[in-house]
C-alpha cells in the first residue's frame, strides 16, 4: 500500500558538498519521508551499496525508499518499489515480477502519455514533468509551467482518472504553492534542496509548506 508521503518526494543528487548518501540523509533530517535513489550512470556494485545505505536510513526514519528503474534491485534491498521511466521496464513487467505489493511509479509528461501508460498497465503514482529546466535530467523533456500541470490535471479530472500525479523537474520552494493550486497531489525536489544553504532547513520550510 502506498501512504500519502508521496505528497513530498526526494529524489537523490550529489554535487561538490554532497553524495548521494548525504543527499538522502539531509532530506530525512529535514522531515521528507519519501526518497527515490537515482543514480543514472552508476555501476551495478556502486548503485547496490549505496542502495542498501540509503534503504537503511530510510528504514531508521520510516520513510518510502523508492529505486529509480532497477526493479530487481528493488527485491534484493528490500527497498518499498520503483520508478520507471519510459525507456525503462514496462510496468506490466515489472508488476509481474513484483506484485501488487510494491509500489510502482511512472514517468509521463503530457495527458497522451498517461493514457498510454494506462492502456498497459497501472501505476501506483505519475511522476509528471518537468516543471522548468533542470540539469539533473539527461534528454528532457517538453517543460510543462503551470499550464502545462491545469491541462493535465483537468483532463484526467474529465476522465476520472485518481491516480496521484507528481509534478517534478526544477522546481524551487516558491513555485509549490502555484502547483498545488494546479491540482496536483505531490512535489518531487532535488537539487533546489542539496545546493540550498542549509538543505536541512529548506526541507523543513518545504514540509511545512506540502503538508502531511
Amino acid at each position: 500500500m502506498m501512504s500519502n508521503s508521496y505528497k513530498l518526494q526526494f529524489i537523490t543528487h550529489h554535487n561538490e558538498a554532497y553524495s548521494y548518501v548525504d543527499s538522502a540523509r539531509l532530506a530525512l533530517q529535514g522531515g521528507c519521508r519519501w526518497i527515490q535513489l537515482r543514480m543514472k550512470g552508476a555501476d551495478d556494485e556502486l548503485l547496490a551499496r549505496t542502495a542498501h545505505i540509503v534503504g537503511g536510513m530510510c528504514r531508521e526514519y520510516g520513510a518510502t525508499f523508492i529505486i529509480d528503474d532497477n526493479v530487481e534491485l528493488v527485491r534484493a534491498v528490500g527497498a518499498d518499489g520503483v520508478h520507471l521511466g519510459k525507456s525503462d521496464m514496462p510496468i506490466a513487467e515489472a508488476r509481474k515480477i513484483l506484485g501488487h505489493d510494491y509500489i510502482i511509479g511512472a514517468t509521463v509528461n503530457s495527458f497522451e502519455d498517461i493514457i498510454n501508460t494506462l492502456s498497459q498497465a497501472t501505476p501506483d503514482y505519475f511522476g509528471c514533468g518537468p516543471y522548468r529546466y533542470t540539469s539533473t535530467k539527461q534528454n528532457l523533456a517538453p517543460i510543462l509551467h503551470l499550464e502545462g500541470y491545469r491541462e493535465i490535471v483537468g483532463k484526467m479530472s474529465e476522465s476520472n482518472i485518481t491516480i496521484p500525479i507528481v509534478a517534478i523537474g526544477g522546481i524551487a520552494q516558491h513555485d509549490i504553492p502555484e502547483l498545488l493550486a494546479c491540482g496536483v497531489d505531490g512535489i518531487a525536489l532535488s537539487g533546489s534542496i542539496i545546493n540550498a544553504e542549509d538543505p536541512v532547513q529548506q526541507m523543513r520550510r518545504v514540509v511545512e509548506i506540502v503538508g502531511k
